[in-house]
């Protein structure tokens, strides 16, 4: 085990991918911002996932942001937002900045994903929507729970940066939402440096989520006809510069879309090869010291899973001691951290909550943690890391 090293992401960049780049820069007069491209990245990422409409943007982050923006132009009475208290903090985060209210539920460790019974006690006449998480590659949904909110006539948002390809009965995550959200950041399964999608069958969604991609300006739209309707109103304006709403600057880049274009090609069989390394890794790894009943039916596994079977504070700590000893790099508390509602954040927009009774969240929390798959990890590294799991002592 000397020298022995495991980080999170191994280089997520191939030599075709920089020799695209690299053939982009020297083309004459180009352009760098967003265009062409761009636009061929969305439309190949529609036909990948299995959607009408995608729209590029510089971050998935930005993409919760703007998906719960639209969500509030298409109705502004409404304002609770149900979503998981284990996921990235920009979920929750776009919920308050449009000024609505985050509704939190516990999860399943079984999927590390919302609890959609409980998700269903808790919406009301007040719910706006359903904000999931599919964490970790893990499917968060049934086909119970989609029909439900059919029935309910509630939206359904999917955040799906974390799980690029999984399936909920052949059918991909971020298809069976209004919108779906992806990110491209570095770590995920595939990169555009920084990026990310707001995916929808919706035309309207669509239209709205080009429109706040770029200042707001009624030039980006799509529908052209829509477009000269505006001028019409609006004769005392130059029909370039028309800002329908108050509104942001997320496009992405020529350069960007370029490296999705490339990464797009290889990204089912990456997956493939995650998948397989997550079923050795819950094979060999300890049963009785680790939790290993996860859920994987459809799975397209983006790390690790760890959950310590026991709930001791100064066994965990001399677990992440020897994890670090042998240069394992881990994150504890899995998505965000763990429970969201312990981050300082949500202090002055979260009163009378008691942390403790997500109990789910909070052993996550405290005991979870994700360490690297990627397509380049070899069974022998496998086995050497499952080795050295099992032989710590609780």
């Amino acid at each position: 085990m000397k020298n022995f090293k495991h980080p999170l992401m191994e280089n997520n960049f191939t030599k075709s991918d920089i020799d695209l780049v690299v053939k982009l820069l020297k083309q004459k007069n180009v352009i760098l911002t967003q265009s062409t491209n761009v636009l061929k990245f969305e439309k190949a990422w529609s036909k990948w996932l299995g959607v009408k409409y995608s729209v590029f943007v510089n971050s998935g982050s930005s993409a919760n942001l703007l998906s719960i923006s639209i969500l509030k132009i298409l109705d502004k009475k409404k304002k609770n937002i149900i979503l998981p208290a284990l996921t990235w903090s920009s979920d929750v985060a776009s919920i308050i900045q449009n000024n609505c209210k985050p509704v939190f539920v516990d999860i399943n460790l079984n999927n590390l994903s919302m609890n959609l019974e409980e998700a269903k006690k808790k919406i009301n006449k007040k719910t706006l929507a359903v904000f999931i998480t599919h964490a970790q590659g893990f499917n968060a949904l049934t086909k119970n729970f989609i029909d439900f909110l059919k029935r309910k006539k509630i939206p359904l948002v999917e955040d799906v940066c974390e799980s690029h390809g999984a399936t909920l009965n052949k059918k991909k995550l971020g298809t069976f939402g209004l919108i779906s959200n992806f990110s491209f950041y570095y770590a995920h399964h595939m990169s555009t440096i920084e990026g990310g999608m707001i995916c929808t069958n919706n035309k309207n969604v669509y239209e709205l989520a080009r429109l706040l991609r770029s200042h707001g300006m009624a030039r980006e739209l799509s529908d052209k006809k829509k477009e000269i309707e505006i001028i019409k109103n609006n004769p005392k304006l130059s029909p370039k510069f028309i800002f329908i709403h108050p509104s942001y600057n997320m496009r992405n880049n020529e350069i960007g879309a370029v490296l999705g274009l490339n990464q797009l090609k290889r990204l089912d069989k990456n997956n493939i090869i995650r998948a397989k390394n997550l079923k050795l890794f819950l094979n060999l790894i300890n049963s009785s010291k680790y939790y290993t009943d996860f859920n994987l039916s459809g799975n397209s596994n983006y790390a690790f899973p760890i959950i310590l079977k026991t709930l001791n504070i100064k066994k965990r700590d001399i677990f992440e001691k020897i994890l670090s000893s042998y240069n394992i790099e881990f994150r504890r508390g899995n998505a965000g951290g763990g429970n969201q509602l312990r981050q300082p954040y949500l202090k002055k927009y979260i009163r009378n909550i008691n942390v403790e009774s997500f109990k789910n969240v909070e052993r996550v929390h405290f005991f979870g943690y994700y360490i690297g798959n990627y397509p380049s990890l070899t069974k022998t590294k496998i086995i050497k890391i499952c080795k050295i799991l099992n032989n710590i002592i609780f």
